[in-house]
């Protein structure tokens, strides 16, 4: 919970992102709860697309890179279709 807490408060300060990176980032957060939070995690673009309501592979990628150069998630693609791609979820609940 402090993560998703310390999310949603640096969220508010945050002019840079729209609804569909809040999704994307929810669903992020909930493929590392599956994973009984070890991270990184392994995503599917298609699976997490699916998931956050995001139909444009376009806008998938540039909330993804938005997230990771906003300090959000530390974001390494595969470019391999059969390897998934790895998402770091940042700690930034201590800061």
């Amino acid at each position: 919970m402090k993560h998703l807490t310390a999310f949603h408060e640096k969220v508010a300060q945050d002019d840079k992102l729209n609804p569909s990176h809040i999704s994307l980032y929810l669903v992020l957060f909930q493929f590392l709860s599956f994973s009984i939070f070890r991270n990184p995690v392994s995503i599917s673009r298609d699976e997490v697309m699916q998931i956050s309501k995001i139909h444009s592979k376009a806008t998938y990628h540039k909330c993804l890179k938005n997230l990771h150069s906003s300090g959000y998630i530390d974001y390494q693609p595969s470019y391999n279709p059969f390897v998934g791609s790895q998402v770091l979820m940042l700690d930034f609940a201590g800061r």
